[in-house]
């Protein structure tokens, strides 16, 4: 199950190559770290940004201008012919109600992960784009980290015994980015891309709130079918994963894994080099989406990949809560 295009870098960029016909004018909503690299990424001369116009951003601070970008209503994005894509930047629990208003204005959807707080709400996101004819796309640009190629090459044709992987950070606002197994939906997208879909056995959540603190454990299942001599009998084969989530102030922003499998272990991520344009990359699937590049297998793929995390990450806050 892959989280991108199958199309590499290098040919991304070759198909891009060509003078455009046309630009799409493009409107950053949210101008916080992710914002301001797209923002970066548009002004700056790419194969992908050959085809995009910035226009301006939405902000709720009054900015006014950002390196002679102007500054723009929510009102005038969503109604100005000029804007045609809306890059959406913003805070999780604002991702669902932005994407709507501007599918409904009749423009093209770039949004960070995850798209909404519910597989529910997802779907019918989707089904809003597809009745308009609009691209709606999420970004994962885990999946364009070195470290998962890394990872990816090493766990093909290993059958995994046990798995863990453990993601470290400083406090987050779960008011603004949701509930911990939405805002950690990358790692939860590791593993998937990974090991392919799983099953959730289990999840606690300790939370001392006072101190900024919280802890989620959830323990998850793989699934996988061999088949034997006799047509219909199948041995199902579950391994256990485990998937943390840590946050409170002092801890540093890292991923700890372990991965055990018939063959040998794999114990912690080495040094693989340095995670070089991973936002630009995905600007580059995002406009092949919009110039129709992109299969209709992998497009399926893509979202089937989307809604299961999403599914998950549901059942992981009911266990939760």
């Amino acid at each position: 199950m892959e989280g991108k295009s199958s199309l590499e870098p290098l040919e991304e960029e070759t198909k891009m190559n060509a003078e455009p016909e046309r630009k799409f004018g493009v409107v950053v909503v949210g101008v916080g770290r992710a914002g301001s690299v797209r923002m970066r990424d548009l002004r700056n001369p790419h194969a992908s940004s050959a085809f995009l116009n910035l226009i301006g951003f939405v902000s709720r601070r009054e900015l006014k201008c950002i390196d002679d970008v102007q500054q723009i209503s929510l009102e005038d994005a969503l109604s100005s012919q000029e804007v045609e894509v809306a890059y959406i930047c913003s805070e999780s629990t604002s991702h669902e109600d932005y994407i709507r208003q501007f599918l409904n204005a009749g423009k093209h959807i770039l949004v960070e992960y995850p798209m909404a707080l519910s597989r529910a709400a997802a779907q019918d996101l989707w089904d809003l784009a597809e009745q308009k004819g609009k691209v709606l796309h999420e970004e994962h640009v885990e999946l364009l980290m070195e470290e998962f190629a890394f990872l990816k090459k090493e766990v093909v044709g290993k059958e995994l015994l046990k798995g863990t992987l453990l993601f470290t950070a400083g406090p987050l606002e779960e008011e603004r980015f949701g509930f911990p197994a939405f805002s950690g939906i990358s790692r939860l997208t590791w593993l998937v891309s990974l090991f392919g879909e799983l099953s959730v056995v289990s999840a606690t959540l300790e939370e001392r709130k006072e101190d900024q603190y919280m802890k989620m454990t959830v323990c998850l299942e793989t699934e996988n079918k061999r088949s034997f001599a006799c047509p219909e009998y199948e041995l199902l084969i579950y391994s256990p994963l485990t998937w943390i989530e840590e946050k409170g102030p002092g801890l540093k922003r890292n991923r700890h894994l372990s991965f055990h499998f018939k063959s040998g272990s794999l114990e912690n991520m080495p040094n693989v080099g340095v995670n070089k344009n991973i936002f630009l990359k995905d600007q580059n699937i995002f406009v092949q989406k919009l110039l129709g590049q992109v299969s209709e297998k992998e497009l399926i793929a893509e979202k089937k990949r989307i809604l299961h995390c999403l599914w998950l990450a549901e059942e992981i806050q009911k266990y939760c809560c």
